[in-house]
């Protein structure tokens, strides 16, 4: 009985180094396997999504891939060395109710930032304001449902004074909108710009690339403080 006893002794200790050996094994393949591809989704740079209409997609311009004002954002990201990517999703001709039927194609890639630059076109339409007010409404809260740590920025707009009441009324939806949302405001994306026509093509409503500069400079004033290094 004890002989027997003594003979178990060294199998136990062996089979307990052989569960050592397979432990440290699996944690060798962890760190081969999982751990660079968990690097690489660190590194993934996050995406900053500009929402919008012709101001976004950059109209009239020769390459609006990088002279549009979010192009511009982009190389202003990469000279500050902050990890994101510019999503330009502007479309032309773009309204809110447009916008509310493109945002849940738009939210198929994950957002971080997301810019709502919207209104103008329904603004030159005369849209009823609450009609309008509840459409970006609609827009933020989708964004929100996807991802409700997303950092919104509303970019506030203005209607010609020759619209008369109308054009006050609307420029105060837009400070309202992001303050109902916990959303930031960029007060005038078009400041410095708007009917300066050395600043604009012949149209006198979209920014040329020089124009296109200063309205990116709007933006990353209040963007640049929001984003993480």
């Amino acid at each position: 009985m004890h002989t027997h006893k003594r003979n178990r002794e060294p199998n136990t200790a062996s089979s307990i180094v052989q569960i050592v050996k397979h432990f440290r094994l699996l944690i060798s393949l962890f760190f081969i396997v999982l751990a660079p591809a968990l690097a690489f989704a660190a590194d993934k740079p996050a995406n900053i999504l500009f929402f919008g209409d012709s101001l976004t997609a950059g109209y009239g311009l020769d390459d609006p891939t990088t002279q549009a004002f979010p192009g511009v954002i982009q190389q202003k990201l990469a000279d500050s060395g902050l990890s994101y990517r510019v999503i330009n999703a502007g479309l032309s001709g773009e309204t809110s109710s447009g916008g509310i039927r493109r945002i849940d194609w738009i939210l198929r890639q994950p957002v971080s930032v997301f810019v709502l630059e919207l209104g103008g076109n329904d603004g030159l339409r005369g849209l009823p304001l609450d009609l309008l007010r509840d459409n970006l409404q609609n827009i933020i809260a989708r964004v929100r449902a996807k991802n409700p740590e997303v950092i919104v920025l509303v970019a506030g707009m203005q209607m010609p004074p020759s619209m008369g009441d109308y054009a006050p009324q609307f420029a105060a939806i837009f400070p309202r909108l992001a303050a109902g949302n916990d959303a930031t405001l960029i007060p005038h994306l078009l400041e410095g710009v708007g009917g300066i026509p050395r600043l604009n093509l012949p149209d006198g409503i979209h920014p040329s690339p020089t124009g296109h500069t200063i309205v990116a400079e709007n933006v990353w004033t209040i963007l640049k403080p929001l984003l993480k290094p």
